[in-house]
């Protein structure tokens, strides 16, 4: 090869690289989510699909987690760039209480609501309960110690004005509460998930299982004091032998990000997802439950300027 030939091939070169521009960096990005068996993994797993294919020079995943309240964690520590939460946990971190007492994660912005995580609190035909004010010198389940859902008990007890005093307590997980009501070691329990919950249906398919319905000016209180609650209909047919809907409240699943994370980057992600809701309900049963009308009802924290960009594009307010 001759030196003209080398020193024409480096000028080519050169102006190659010149008017190509700068290459792109890509960026990788994390949702954590919850355990392989939830709902929140492949869900995840559906947004993270959606945000590879429709932002540029972005390559998103899914990580198996411990689920809400080490999710928090993981994004005040900005270890992931986002996570799936319930908005109650989202809450309690963002203001210090309940497990979070005294310990504030102040950097957690809301991205999006996503579908009801129901608070169903079910008992037994015979068990001479018809509402939560009937718990007095009962026993009643309501969930793990520290749960999420221990505290929707609590809340709910206090405002039909009783305290857990005035019955006796059991912390038990859903499929031991279930066993104990089935056995009459328990009068009723406390059960926050995605409907039809399968711990209830086994006990509906043997007993005769009710779910309680809560009072209009009980929820109106609950959505004063805790902005995280709203009402939801269990459709009649649910579950077997309860053929009327049932009204109560209900919790949310929540996307949510760090205060830090580029505001272009989470509205470029909120659009990825929220512009192909139809692709993300075939990734799983809930994400037919997303929806852009619903997206900010029951916010409890406040937005990410990149979420809230992509919202009030679409002429939603916060």
């Amino acid at each position: 090869m001759s030196r003209e030939f080398k020193f024409l091939l480096f000028l080519v070169l050169a102006f190659a690289l010149v008017f190509s521009g700068p290459v792109s960096a890509q960026e990788f990005i994390s949702i954590a989510t919850g355990g392989t068996a939830g709902v929140y993994y492949p869900l995840g797993g559906g947004m993270a699909e959606l945000i590879n294919e429709h932002v540029d020079n972005v390559n998103a995943t899914a990580e198996v987690s411990g689920a809400s309240v080490e999710n928090v964690r993981l994004i005040q520590n900005q270890e992931v760039e986002f996570a799936l939460v319930q908005n109650d946990i989202s809450f309690y971190a963002k203001n210090g209480t309940e497990m979070f007492d005294g310990d504030p994660l102040d950097d957690l912005r809301g991205v999006a609501l996503l579908y009801p995580e129901i608070i169903q609190i079910v008992t037994l035909e015979g068990n001479e309960i018809e509402s939560v004010y009937d718990f007095e010198d009962k026993r009643i389940a309501v969930g793990a110690p520290g749960s999420g859902t221990e505290a929707n008990a609590r809340q709910i007890i206090e405002a039909h004005g009783l305290t857990y005093d005035d019955m006796t307590i059991d912390y038990l997980s859903f499929a031991e509460a279930v066993d104990q009501l089935r056995d009459g070691h328990v009068d009723a329990a406390f059960i926050t998930a995605g409907i039809p919950t399968s711990a209830i249906m086994d006990l509906a398919a043997t007993n005769d299982a009710k779910v309680l319905e809560i009072e209009e000016d009980i929820i109106a209180q609950l959505q004063e004091d805790y902005p995280f609650y709203t009402s939801i209909d269990i459709p009649g047919g649910t579950y077997s032998d309860i053929d009327e809907d049932i009204t109560t409240v209900t919790v949310l699943a929540m996307i949510i990000a760090n205060q830090a994370a580029d505001e272009d980057m989470v509205y470029n992600v909120t659009a990825a997802i929220f512009d192909n809701l139809d692709r993300l309900a075939e990734t799983h049963a809930r994400g037919g439950d997303v929806s852009l009308e619903t997206a900010l009802d029951g916010m409890p924290i406040e937005m990410h300027p990149g979420a809230q960009r992509y919202f009030d594009e679409q002429g939603m307010e916060y």
